[in-house]
């Protein structure tokens, strides 16, 4: 059995989830990455990863689709041993989701539904049913946003659902206490490059100059503090909350 460590890294094809994955695997961690439709770039994130010497496996899973979580697991318990020589993980980060620009007079109810799934019900679900898998001293990171401490016009939905994941964390931190396992939550900020971030020059003049740094975030920003909560330097932070702006409406 191999005594690396594994990551298993919710929409890890792109933007924010691919960095994550890749710092990472510059830590010496082992990768399964998911992605919903993007098979080509996963594939590619893949192929960076064993580049950087450590092991890495894409799976496809809609987040948001609760119905598909066992089979998800499923086939994650055959994978763990082909792959990885392993019959467990040890850190999970909950990345994958989208964003939702909306007054609240506008929202409909399918697009909450939609926030609903894939930020809250999803992560909550996709976690529970994680646990059997996951190995006792392991770390859970949940990804929120900086929307849940500044309100921003528009993201109701999306802030109200990041805000939920927060405080599950929490209960997570208290719940899986007595098995070793560390939870957190990592809050970026604006991020634009791969992501679902709508980026025009006008957005990223507006964002950087609310931002102390005085530019826009970028996924390099963030995946590295990921990497790091996963890491012995970490072991004792639980429970909290890591906001990374930049310095964003201090």
């Amino acid at each position: 059995m191999t005594t690396s460590k594994i990551a298993l890294v919710t929409g890890g094809s792109r933007g924010l989830g691919k960095n994550m994955a890749l710092s990472l695997a510059q830590k010496g961690i082992d990768v399964i990455l998911t992605y919903h439709s993007q098979q080509g770039e996963a594939q590619a994130t893949v192929v960076e990863i064993e580049a950087l010497g450590r092991k890495a496996l894409a799976v496809q899973l809609n987040a948001a689709d609760l119905s598909s979580f066992d089979a998800f697991y499923e086939q994650l318990t055959t994978a763990l041993p082909a792959t990885f020589g392993a019959s467990r993980f040890d850190f999970l980060i909950n990345n994958a989701g989208t964003s939702l620009t909306a007054p609240i007079t506008d929202t409909t109810e399918a697009q909450f539904d939609d926030m609903l799934n894939i930020h809250f019900k999803g992560v909550y679900f996709l976690t529970q049913k994680a646990l059997p898998l996951l190995n006792d001293g392991g770390r859970i990171i949940n990804i929120s946003s900086a929307t849940t401490r500044s309100s921003f016009a528009g993201a109701s939905a999306y802030a109200s659902m990041k805000g939920a994941v927060e405080v599950f964390t929490r209960y997570l931190a208290v719940e899986l206490g007595a098995r070793g396992i560390a939870a957190n939550v990592v809050a970026p900020g604006a991020i634009f490059g791969g992501g679902a971030m709508t980026d025009t020059p006008e957005i990223r003049a507006y964002v950087a100059q609310l931002t102390a740094l005085g530019r826009v975030g970028l996924p390099d920003d963030v995946g590295g503090i990921v990497a790091f909560l996963c890491t012995e330097d970490a072991k004792w932070l639980n429970g909290q909350r890591i906001e990374a702006t930049g310095g964003m409406s201090l």
